[in-house]
């Protein structure tokens, strides 16, 4: 199991849909913080016009958080009108599991789009799954994150050499 994603870039905008066709990809889990939304609840800007292009593909999409703050995870769900799921406790794969069932999409063709390493890279990874890690939207971040940034500064660092 890896620690490094398969993809990185700056933010969810950037990953195009000839890039998800290219790689087999037919669903999207999603993360919502500092991923969708930064800390202050700014969406990130052009998601709406990105996903159209993504429904419009045919790739199917869900919202799996490890926050329990449901009004954050509604705002977003709300504006693209797809599910989500809550308190996933990620890199455990518990919740990626359960979207996978939801989605009823083979893992190879999955890809979960988020901005921790230790979390989304992690979870995505265990469940055969094609990891995408976008640059956090903004410094600010819940502490137990704060105190991960540094370590994932180190892995980024040597993933980057890696490529």
């Amino acid at each position: 199991m890896s620690i490094y994603p398969k993809y990185y870039c700056n933010n969810i905008t950037e990953i195009t849909t000839s890039f998800l066709i290219e790689n087999g990809i037919k669903a999207l889990i999603l993360d919502v913080d500092n991923t969708l939304l930064d800390f202050d609840l700014n969406i990130v800007d052009g998601l709406e016009k990105w996903y159209e292009d993504v429904k419009a593909c045919g790739i199917k999409a869900m919202i799996v958080s490890n926050s329990n703050k449901k009004h954050k995870i509604e705002k977003v769900a709300g504006l693209l009108d797809i599910e989500y799921i809550p308190l996933a406790m990620k890199p455990m794969k518990k919740g990626l599991k359960k979207a996978q069932e939801i989605l009823n999409i083979s893992p190879n063709n999955i890809a979960v789009i988020g901005d921790q390493i230790f979390t989304d890279v992690v979870g995505a990874n265990r469940c055969h799954m094609f990891s995408i890690l976008v640059k956090p939207l903004a410094e600010k971040d819940i502490w137990i994150t704060r105190f991960k940034r540094p370590l994932e500064r180190a892995v980024l660092k040597r993933y980057k050499k890696k490529i």
